[in-house]
């Protein structure tokens, strides 16, 4: 395995450079910048939150997502402001751990963003932006790189997408700046993607779906040199986790509202031969998406521990 400078030199080397859509309303930030502008962590049955300190040293710490804490957007007028995020403070969360025996190396790079946008349907040639579904406040996402631990090569990179994703092979990857690759984020939802061009979450073959729509532009994060290593735990202690990785609880409030009424709206207006087809395919997309709910942070992933979802 690695040492912490052996990691940082890989991630120097390997780390992408992510993409984000030139349509993106709802950029990535520091978690620091999320907290220093104004983020409140309420506790149930309070009507007022608190203001949340830089490191996240006053969140509760450990346990489980009990439902007794969430953290919300601003109070105040720097709400809007912040919910687009703060592209110059973005940094990538490096969380590194070993697989398969410890052959190979997984460095999990943690991207976050204030606030996830809703969604945009396609049924046949038409699209549909939705006002609703598939926003919510906090959104973490990732990709991961698999790095040889016997020649320290660059193997494959996973996609985390949504509920699932995809590994990669490093020859069947988009290329800058020599070894590093290229993850194209998708916009509003912030999947990741190894190409650009608009990938249905539901059936390709029938064109309807969720849309996930990427393409490279002006607002990228160079993750080789915008990083910080959260967690390295075969290190024994010498990278010190920060603060609000040990909150177990959301980053988002629930908000519950029938956000299936816009699905119905749109299928309402499909021919009738098309319209029991695409409801099938909606009711089979993960419940989370028809749900404002925040998700937890990196540490309460079930691939925090174990391998990557495929």
């Amino acid at each position: 395995m690695p040492n912490l400078e052996q990691i940082n030199a890989l991630i120097k080397h390997y780390g992408p450079t992510v993409f984000f859509h030139p349509q993106e309303t709802y950029l990535p930030s520091s978690v620091s910048w999320f907290f220093e502008n104004g983020a409140t962590l309420h506790k149930k049955d309070i009507k007022m939150g608190d203001a949340i300190l830089p490191g996240g040293s006053n969140l509760p710490a450990g346990g489980t997502n009990d439902g007794e804490y969430w953290i919300d957007l601003p109070d105040d007028d720097r709400k809007e402001h912040v919910k687009v995020g703060n592209l110059k403070s973005a940094e990538l969360y490096a969380h590194v751990k070993p697989v398969h025996g410890g052959t190979f190396t997984d460095i999990a790079m943690w991207v976050f963003c204030p606030f996830n946008g809703p969604a945009t349907i396609k049924v046949g040639f038409a699209s549909f932006a939705l006002q609703k579904v598939g926003r919510h406040i906090g959104d973490w996402e990732h990709y991961t790189l698999r790095v040889s631990n016997f020649s320290g090569e660059l193997s494959s990179i996973y996609f985390s997408q949504h509920s699932g994703g995809e590994w990669v092979d490093a020859c069947d990857l988009e290329f800058i700046s020599g070894n590093k690759a290229i993850v194209y984020s998708s916009r509003n939802g912030h999947a990741s993607y190894p190409h650009p061009g608009c990938y249905l979450m539901g059936s390709e073959k029938l064109g309807v779906g969720v849309r996930n729509d990427v393409a490279r532009s002006n607002f990228s994060v160079d993750s080789s040199m915008h990083y910080k290593i959260i967690s390295a735990g075969h290190l024994g202690g010498v990278v010190v986790e920060p603060c609000w990785l040990q909150y177990m609880r959301e980053w988002g409030p629930t908000i519950t509202y029938n956000s299936r009424s816009e699905i119905d709206t749109v299928l309402s207006f499909l021919p009738f031969f098309l319209r029991f087809t695409a409801e099938a395919i909606f009711n089979s997309l993960p419940g989370e998406l028809y749900e404002e709910e925040g998700p937890t942070g990196p540490k309460e992933k079930n691939n925090w521990e174990g391998d990557e979802r495929s």
